[in-house]
């Protein structure tokens, strides 16, 4: 196959989709097909300057605003589909994160222009992406999902909807950027100020304490579940692509009844988003057993810390192998020919 991996864009998410994107040209490559790596800030990536434009780690934190203003305009717009590199492959592999990658929008541009991609299509990542949204369709379809107030609430009435500590986290967007778990009323206004950085609808909801749990969704199946043990409170920005900050358990510690139900409710949450060919359902466990669903993520991450590769691994889907069967998934979905 000619693959264009899209990896990079502008936002708080760069760094995260940037090490995607590395892990999955290294992957395809090793499989046998031919990769160019395209960033949506630069264009195609010449393969003399692959280490150079693509290397570094995630780091402790998110790209500052400033630091992103430094890539000037992005790509991603009519010029995307246009690049020769995007229109001469058989599938495009998104491993763009966040806002323009992750929300439908990149998604609609590549299918007005007839071109391949992977991962869910437009209205399924939009859906995964407006946390807001995804909560009132897990609702609807009996997904359980941490109560949550209205976008106008404020502080008295937040905390009165939903007890203390509560979670304040932009409705859209992901790796816990700009999220707060807030533990006095007195904090929640400065949770909303730094969470409206990132997002204009600020989602307040219930805390959930217990187990964070993930399930991946492969093609439909679910995969084992995978248990994330953070060195900090929450899995947060840190923990998530710090090595070392997190333990995982792959499969996790459940009981067979426990591990069929959390299996279900993933593939209901990810059928009620409209998630096609890979996606990521996450959820915490409580104390009594109950599952509460957080979110679902249509391009989760493909890093060396990530949780779908576990996931895989634990079903005995090498990380290649993983990736191969992700782009030739979609080209299927797609009506595409597979030329190998």
């Amino acid at each position: 196959m000619k693959v264009a991996v899209v990896l990079g864009g502008t936002n708080e998410e760069r760094n995260v989709s940037l090490a995607t994107g590395r892990a999955v040209v290294a992957a395809l490559r090793e499989r046998g097909h031919e990769v160019v790596a395209v960033d949506p800030a630069h264009g195609a990536v010449p393969p003399e300057e692959e280490a150079r434009m693509l290397g570094g780690a995630v780091g402790a934190d998110p790209p500052g605003i400033e630091d992103l203003a430094r890539l000037g305009s992005s790509a991603v717009g009519a010029a995307l589909a246009d690049l020769p590199a995007v229109r001469r492959a058989d599938v495009v592999f998104l491993a763009l994160h966040g806002e323009f990658g992750e929300d439908g929008t990149v998604q609609g541009l590549l299918d007005l222009a007839g071109i391949a991609y992977t991962g869910s299509g437009c209205l399924g990542s939009a859906a995964a992406f407006d946390k807001r949204i995804s909560k009132e369709l897990f609702d609807y379809a009996g997904v359980p999902t941490p109560k949550w107030t209205q976008a106008s609430a404020g502080p008295r009435e937040i905390v009165e909807a939903l007890g203390l500590p509560l979670v304040v986290k932009p409705a859209s967007g992901g790796s816990t950027v700009g999220l707060s778990v807030v533990r006095t009323e007195a904090e929640v206004k400065p949770a909303m100020e730094l969470a409206a950085r990132y997002d204009d609808d600020i989602l307040c909801e219930e805390f959930v304490a217990g187990r964070e749990l993930t399930v991946a969704v492969l093609d439909g199946e679910p995969l084992p579940p995978v248990e994330i043990i953070p060195s900090h409170e929450i899995y947060d920005y840190e923990c998530k692509y710090s090595e070392g900050l997190s333990r995982y358990e792959a499969p996790a510690n459940l009981s067979d009844t426990q591990t069929a139900r959390l299996q279900d409710l993933a593939v209901l949450a990810y059928e009620a988003l409209r998630q096609d060919s890979y996606s990521r359902v996450d959820f915490r466990m409580a104390e009594d057993g109950s599952f509460s669903c957080l979110e679902a993520n249509s391009l989760p991450g493909l890093t060396s810390t990530s949780l779908v590769p576990k996931a895989a691994a634990a079903a005995g889907i090498g990380f290649p192998e993983l990736c191969e069967r992700i782009a030739r998934s979609a080209m299927r979905q797609a009506g595409g020919v597979d030329r190998g």
